[in-house]
C-alpha cells in the first residue's frame, strides 16, 4: 500500500474536540427547547366575549291550568323572571411573580350553573407551557407551595394579553380556593396570581 494514500487515524485531541462540539450542539438544541428564548419577545392576544350561559331548550308547557297563570292568561305575579347575569364567585387583580403580570381574574357562575375564570386587560410575558390554575394558595409570594396544595387546572394559557375564559369542570370542588395562578409546568414557576378568596 502507497504510504501516501494511506489513512492515517484522526490524532486523540481532534476527536476530543469534535465530541466535545457535538456535546455542545446537543445541549445548546436541549437548552432551546426547554427555554424557548425568544418566547420573551413574542405575544399572543386574545379578545374572547364574557362566557355566557347555554341557551336551554324550552319546556313542554304541559297539561292546561298548570302554567303559572291565574286562568285568566296572566302569569302569577309572584314569579320573576331569573336573571341572565353571572354571579361573581370571586375577583381579584394579579400580583407579579416571576414575570410582571397585571390584570383581573374574576371567577363567575352562570345561570346554567357552569363557572367560568374570566382573565380580563392581562398582560404577562410569553412562555412555555403555561397554564390557567385555581389553587387553594395566596396569591403573591412564593411559588413553589403551588405545587405543594390543592389546584385545579383550567388549561393552556390561551394569549399572553387581552381577555379570555376558562371554564372550570362541573366536578370541581372551589371550596377554600383563594387565587387564579399563570402556571409555568416546565420549569414549576407562577409568573403571576390574583387572590379570588371562594
Amino acid at each position: 500500500m502507497n504510504p501516501a494514500t494511506e489513512k492515517r487515524p484522526l490524532p486523540r485531541r481532534r476527536l476530543v474536540l469534535w465530541s466535545a462540539a457535538g456535546l455542545v450542539l446537543v445541549l445548546v438544541a436541549a437548552g432551546l427547547w426547554a427555554f424557548q428564548p425568544w418566547r420573551l419577545f413574542t405575544t399572543r392576544t386574545v379578545d374572547e366575549a364574557p362566557p355566557t350561559a347555554v341557551a336551554a331548550s324550552e319546556e313542554d308547557p304541559g297539561p292546561a291550568g298548570t302554567d303559572g297563570s291565574d286562568g285568566t292568561g296572566e302569569a302569577d305575579a309572584a314569579e320573576e323572571e331569573p336573571s341572565d347575569e353571572p354571579v361573581v364567585l370571586g375577583e381579584g387583580g394579579f400580583v407579579t411573580q416571576e414575570h410582571e403580570t397585571s390584570g383581573t381574574a374574576t371567577v363567575l357562575e352562570l345561570p346554567d350553573g357552569t363557572r367560568h375564570v374570566r382573565l380580563a386587560d392581562l398582560a404577562t410575558s410569553d412562555g412555555p407551557d403555561l397554564h390557567v390554575w385555581i389553587t387553594d394558595q395566596e396569591a403573591g409570594g412564593d411559588w413553589f407551595k403551588y405545587r405543594d396544595g390543592r389546584y385545579v387546572a383550567l388549561g393552556e394559557l390561551k394569549g399572553t394579553h387581552g381577555d379570555a375564559n376558562y371554564e372550570i369542570p362541573e366536578d370541581a370542588d372551589l371550596d377554600g380556593m383563594t387565587s387564579v395562578v399563570i402556571w409555568c409546568d416546565r420549569f414549576s414557576v407562577a409568573f403571576g396570581s390574583a387572590p379570588v378568596d371562594l
